[in-house]
């Protein structure tokens, strides 16, 4: 079965600074790929990359066996496709919780505002956003604009949902729902790729886990191998705290 996207060669640099270097990298249907590493280990600018808000300097991103980093892609309606969740949320401030989960439908899908609207209270409500529907976006709390940018990005009935580190910028107490919402669209077998400092759930959730390093994928693997029996010493040293916490509780 062919992978919905291949990763092949990926460079970036930023000036001189190399970012991310050889990067290979399939994703499959059905999957749910979190991405784990240190700060600054190339982690979202790959994720950036695989949505096109970056331009890579090097290598292809082929989505259905298509270079969508050729010039004369429509990057609207790919990223209609593989969406993307911040972790700043990216909501229209000047819109209601509605109007910007029915947006892109309009504007993207060219969808009637009655479908857009109705497919933006489906989503609104398996998010448990369903009562805010009217609400101005800057009303509501960190968790809370992060479950409408989930529905937002749901409405356009993605293959594919990047989440960039979803739950970084979120109190602690909001983490857990957000989580929550995602274990759910794994459960849906939702194809998923998520940046993530929550090892917990990276364990819990995923079906692969990929470890970045200083611009490369270093170790990749299932949940079992890479937290059970990590192979690389870098792998080892940067789970030793999370593994420590771990045997501390148990």
């Amino acid at each position: 079965m062919e992978p919905i996207i291949e990763i092949r060669h990926l460079q970036k640099h930023f000036g001189s600074l190399q970012v991310l270097n050889d990067i290979d990298f399939n994703i499959e249907k059905g999957e749910v790929v979190t991405i784990i590493g240190s700060s600054g280990s190339g982690k979202s600018t790959m994720l950036r990359c695989i949505n096109m808000l970056e331009t890579p300097s090097g290598g292809e991103i082929l989505f259905h066996g298509k270079n969508i980093a050729e010039r004369g892609i429509d990057v609207n309606q790919y990223r209609s496709r593989v969406g993307m969740v911040f972790q700043n949320f990216n909501l229209f401030a000047n819109k209601t919780v509605l109007q910007n989960c029915m947006l892109g439908q309009i504007k993207v899908l060219k969808k009637s505002k009655e479908e857009a609207r109705e497919r933006a209270m489906m989503y609104l409500r398996k998010v448990g956003m369903e009562a805010f529907a009217n609400a101005g976006s800057v009303q509501l709390s960190g968790g809370q604009k992060q479950r409408v940018a989930i529905a937002r990005a749901l409405c356009m009935q993605p293959e594919v949902l990047l989440f960039d580190e979803p739950t970084s910028a979120l109190d602690p107490e909001m983490v857990g729902e957000i989580l929550d919402v995602i274990k759910e669209l794994a459960q849906e077998n939702m194809t998923m790729v998520i940046v993530t400092h929550e090892m917990a759930f990276a364990r819990d959730v995923s079906t692969r886990v990929v470890f970045m390093d200083e611009g490369v994928i270093a170790e990749q693997g299932t949940p079992q191998q890479i937290f059970g029996a990590p192979r690389q010493e870098r792998t080892k040293e940067f789970l030793s705290r999370y593994l420590r916490t771990q045997g501390n509780q148990s």
